[in-house]
């Protein structure tokens, strides 16, 4: 069996320790790159991803000035070189390269917040400092806020997408920030016009989130930049279908129709089930046929509703096809599902399942089988 992989091992191991050891060792005089390195991988085999990275800090601190002024020096001279700025996406950097983000929330955040966000300006065109800038949002919000307003217009595509990644309302792995609507979409007003994927992505993501909470006023943006037309057409485009997809599985209305898509297409369609017994670890085959009166755009999802524990249920929701369906000609669409059962993020359960198609977020048809070990 094929050794499961380990993220934590991937991006912290004994080579890419070594390089940031080095990266000290060459910026910092009488910096002790194997006590460095040694002492970091000793602490490892407790720690999980996240936690390995504050030891790494931790270790690097006992050679570090005590004195955070100097501490940011040190580790600026130690920063690896920028980001290829000729890039537009793709480029997020390593792991590693977080230690002046962790470092300056230690000791810059209540002492030299000047200093500290002058580090984090630095750093994050190294790797993202989207994890740290959020301390400084709650801690400083009027005065951080002010800076990722000037920092949206920076010359360096990192920087600006800091600006939009960093006050996500639910960035992955970060801590929450306190943070409006209102506070933050003046700054994806200066971004969303961006010439690199990378900060519109960022934008679209940020959108994505706050259509969780407020997704009229996500519509309504849309529609105003569109007006404005500073963005291509087609960038805005996909943005839109990236920052819409939540709610697009959700069947929202508004955002089917934003994308083009009709609620009220007259579709019918038909679930053609391969087998109605599936084996967990096995694959369900299924056809989905679709008729309609008229033409029109559709676009398919399919909802699974598995068995949970005592006897509870739960959805998930899977795409399955962006088409054309044309007037009095089926269109038929074939699937295969898997049921992992070694997933480590969703169990599965035995017992009766159901498949639930969906267009233009409108259910349209339902079959139902059974899952078994």
């Amino acid at each position: 069996m094929a050794e499961k992989f380990s993220l934590k091992d991937h991006l912290f191991n004994d080579q890419t320790v070594a390089r940031l050891a080095g990266e000290f060792a060459a910026g910092i005089a009488g910096f002790d790159a194997d006590r460095f390195a040694a002492e970091a991988l000793a602490g490892f085999p407790e720690r999980e991803l996240m936690a390995r990275m504050e030891w790494m800090a931790d270790c690097l601190e006992g050679q570090l000035a005590s004195d955070f002024p100097a501490m940011a020096d040190q580790l600026q001279a130690a920063l690896p070189p920028r980001l290829d700025v000729s890039k537009t996406d793709d480029d997020f950097g390593h792991f590693i390269h977080a230690m002046p983000g962790i470092l300056a929330v230690r000791h810059g955040l209540e002492t030299d917040r000047a200093r500290a966000m002058t580090l984090l300006y630095e750093a994050t065109q190294r790797f993202s400092m989207e994890f740290y800038i959020r301390a400084f949002i709650n801690r400083w919000p009027d005065e951080t806020m002010a800076q990722l307003a000037d920092w949206s217009g920076d010359k360096n595509y990192h920087v600006r997408r800091l600006v939009s990644e960093g006050t996500r309302p639910r960035l992955p792995w970060a801590q929450n920030v306190t943070l409006t609507h209102d506070q933050t979409l003046p700054l994806l007003d200066r971004l969303y016009a961006d010439p690199t994927r990378y900060v519109t992505r960022s934008v679209a993501n940020h959108l994505n989130d706050l259509s969780k909470i407020v997704p009229d006023e996500v519509l309504a943006r849309f529609e105003r930049w569109q007006d404005e037309g500073r963005q291509s057409a087609d960038e805005l485009a996909w943005m839109r279908r990236h920052a819409l997809r939540t709610l697009i599985k959700q069947g929202h209305e508004g955002a089917m129709a934003a994308l083009g898509y009709r609620a009220d297409a007259p579709v019918t369609a038909q679930i053609l089930l391969g087998q109605n017994t599936v084996k967990i670890d096995d694959a369900l085959a299924f056809d989905v046929v679709l008729n309609s009166t008229e033409s029109a755009p559709v676009l398919v999802d399919y909802r699974v509703d598995f068995m949970r524990a005592g006897g509870k249920r739960a959805e998930k929701v899977f795409k399955l096809k962006v088409a054309e369906v044309k007037a009095g000609k089926p269109l038929k669409i074939k699937k295969s599902h898997r049921f992992k059962g070694n997933a480590t993020t969703f169990r599965l359960f035995e017992g009766l399942h159901r498949i639930t198609v969906q267009v233009n977020g409108r259910d349209v048809a339902t079959a139902s089988f059974d899952l078994v070990t």
